[in-house]
């Protein structure tokens, strides 16, 4: 008798045993079910959102384009150079223009004679300077233009222009050193120039005093 009920028992956990099983699998089940159901629910909203766009086509993406190399300014330095060459002549007549002292010196109309007495002196320091040995005389016109041009830009007041003393031209006149004085006077940065002190190049060399950069 204990050993049959000990059977009853043994079957009765087996029984509550499968029926265990098959709730777990039922609730699996209806998990599954639940989890597609919000799967296609999503894909649903996705696809009623998105029926009114148009899929893009392939010839109408943008393709960014490679940078460029930035053109090089050639022709504007043409025009700069064509500018600098003719806004200063040799044919304007300067004597009048120049002081009557041995170095042949000048000051703006409007400049005191103080500043160029202080010029004289050494007193202004010289910031820049342009050596002008070795060119040809339409080279030095353009190297002085430029020069001076971007002196102004970057607020430098005083600089030496080395003219040379002409002994190794031709008939050993000093032609870069008349030149250069003319080409001074033109300038409108120009306000006063004299001939270096001796340690500063003497004869060979003008100091010369530029307006104040404008703010």
């Amino acid at each position: 008798m204990a050993t049959r009920l000990k059977t009853f028992d043994e079957l009765g956990a087996l029984r509550a045993e499968l029926e265990r099983r098959e709730r777990a699998r039922e609730a699996a089940e209806r998990e599954r079910l639940a989890a597609g159901r919000a799967v296609a629910r999503e894909s649903g909203d996705f696809h009623e959102a998105m029926k009114d766009v148009a899929p893009l086509r392939r010839d109408a993406r943008h393709v960014a384009p490679l940078p460029q190399p930035p053109p090089h300014p050639r022709q504007r330095q043409r025009d700069d150079r064509a500018v600098l060459q003719e806004s200063v002549s040799d044919e304007i007549d300067i004597e009048s223009l120049l002081e009557t002292d041995d170095a042949l010196s000048y000051r703006r109309a409007g400049i005191g004679p103080d500043v160029l007495r202080r010029l004289r002196r050494g007193e202004w320091i010289i910031q820049d300077q342009l050596d002008l040995h070795g060119h040809r005389v339409d080279e030095a016109r353009i190297a002085l233009a430029e020069f001076l041009r971007e002196a102004v830009r970057r607020g430098v007041r005083c600089v030496r222009v080395i003219h040379g003393k002409g002994l190794g031209s031709k008939g050993r006149e000093p032609v870069l050193k008349n030149k250069v004085r003319g080409w001074l006077v033109q300038r409108e940065a120009v306000i006063a120039f004299c001939q270096a002190r001796a340690p500063d190049g003497g004869a060979g060399a003008l100091i010369v005093l530029l307006r104040p950069t404008r703010t």
